[in-house]
């Protein structure tokens, strides 16, 4: 399965990109997603482990499994004042 994952906010700053490809075997879990992304990413990982992945538009756990039909996005944590 292949996938354009959406980056958003300091993991677009950290990936230089506002997207990642990624490929994963069928069967694989959110889960999986993230520690792809942590291989093509590593100055993103420890983020990466703070951010929400969100799958069509909701905050998915790392059990989920995903569909190659899925829309896939890396939320990191927004802070303010």
């Amino acid at each position: 399965m292949n996938f354009t994952v959406k980056l958003f906010a300091a993991m677009r700053d950290l990936s230089g990109s506002d997207t990642a490809e990624v490929e994963l075997p069928d069967g694989a879990t959110v889960g999986d997603l993230r520690r792809e992304i942590a291989k093509q990413f590593p100055l993103a990982r420890t983020l990466l482990l703070r951010s929400t992945i969100a799958v069509n538009h909701d905050s998915a756990e790392n059990d989920r499994p995903l569909q190659s039909t899925d829309e896939v996005a890396v939320i990191p944590p927004v802070s303010g004042g």
